[in-house]
């Protein structure tokens, strides 16, 4: 068990195909407790339920930095501690240039960006104090790659923020033993993608991925599940690409 007795919240897990439940599932199969973040409170019950006992569902609207620290505060008060956090809640729109509003900005910004520094501070003192502690930071290929299939570039710029910020917090809190990585998933299947995409699209972008399919939201969470145990100990401020190979092609 990588993670026995360890204790990870990971944000926006309770979309039943998305890539937060799915980073859920792999830590409880590993032995942690996980604390569920989404913006609904039945939401997010059920999911903690779905995973078994142990688990705790609490609402968080990741762009309320109140919010945030009231949840830290709710994992803290049940198990005394947090080991780990996968900021993964995000928003995307497939809007080009010239057709992003003020509204548009505001809110992919906050929540991708935002709300990854504010789940960040609320979790960052107790792993300071505790000297020990992992979180992952969720961008995307669409940041490096200057953007994607479903998201504009308003997207790809606050994705290309979450690594700044990773990089930066890596940076701050590497001597308290506090790591801090990045993942850049490419085109992956999930409630958000998989009513979008039509045979011939899917056939396209498949020509662009040396490994030949779309991914699973299990191989970002698989990715998440190394960077938070032990096996990633000496990582930190690394962009972890998970793509098939869609960058290099």
């Amino acid at each position: 068990m990588l993670l026995e007795n360890k204790v990870v919240i990971v944000t926006g897990a309770a979309s039943p195909r998305g890539i937060g439940k799915a980073t859920a599932k792999a830590l409880a199969a590993h032995g942690a407790r996980v604390v569920v973040l989404d913006l609904r409170l039945e939401d997010a019950e059920q999911a903690a339920r779905d995973l078994g006992e142990g688990h705790l569902g609490l609402a968080c609207d990741v762009t309320d930095r109140s919010a945030c620290d009231a949840a830290v505060q709710a994992a803290l008060t049940k198990y005394d501690r947090i080991d780990g956090l996968i900021n993964n809640a995000g928003i995307t729109q497939p809007l080009r240039t010239l057709d992003i509003q003020a509204g548009n900005f505001d809110a992919v910004l906050d929540v991708n960006l935002r709300g990854t520094l504010y789940m960040s501070q609320a979790a960052l003192p107790h792993m300071k104090a505790r000297k020990g502690g992992s979180i992952v930071c969720m961008s995307s290929v669409s940041a490096q790659r200057g953007g994607g299939i479903f998201g504009g570039p308003h997207y790809s710029a606050a994705k290309a923020g979450v690594l700044g910020l990773a990089k930066a917090m890596a940076r701050e809190f590497g001597g308290d033993n506090v790591r801090i990585n990045s993942i850049t998933p490419g085109l992956i299947q999930t409630d958000i993608t998989g009513d979008k995409l039509t045979p011939e699209m899917r056939t396209e972008i498949i020509k662009g991925i040396p490994l030949g399919r779309l991914g699973d939201a299990a191989d970002v969470a698989n990715a998440c599940l190394f960077l938070i145990s032990d096996l990633s100990a000496y990582m930190t401020g690394i962009t972890l690409d998970v793509n098939g190979g869609m960058l290099i092609h």
